[in-house]
């Protein structure tokens, strides 16, 4: 038996290997960069709406409280439209009543005229017919002589 004892060399040309901490950092660093930009534009579009929100706030705060003054004024216009019909309504009817005893007045009034009139009219044709009774007979009295 006999034991070969050599010696082997071997070598190679590899590419160097690659410096997977390196790239690792450099991958972190890319997603932070991409992280804080997203975080960037999402504070800002967050802030563009809030201050579209605010706005609309603003405006609806400022329309309701204009519609709130316009609610009050209106009423405020309703209960006084309200106490001057009422005093119209009273007043039409002491009018209305006024004219009620007017004309109940003047009814009175008119009736007794009327049997006045009718009275004076049965006086003139009494007198009448004795004026003429009268006339006829002194007609008759110049005849006569």
């Amino acid at each position: 038996q006999s034991n070969a004892v050599g010696q082997v060399s071997v070598e190679m040309d590899a590419a160097p290997g690659i410096d997977l901490t390196k790239l690792l950092n450099d991958m972190r660093g890319q997603y932070e960069v991409i992280a804080e930009q997203n975080r960037k534009e999402a504070e800002a579009w967050f802030n563009e709406k809030s201050g579209e929100l605010k706005r609309e706030i603003s405006t609806n705060t400022e329309q309701l409280q204009s519609g709130k003054s316009e609610i009050t004024d209106l009423k405020r216009t309703l209960q006084s439209l309200e106490i001057e019909l009422q005093s119209q309504l009273a007043m039409k009817k002491s009018l209305e009543d006024t004219l009620a005893e007017t004309e109940g007045g003047y009814c009175a009034q008119l009736s007794q005229m009327q049997l006045q009139i009718g009275n004076l009219e049965s006086q003139l044709f009494q007198v009448r017919a004795d004026m003429e009774r009268q006339n006829a007979e002194y007609q008759q009295l110049l005849d006569i002589k």
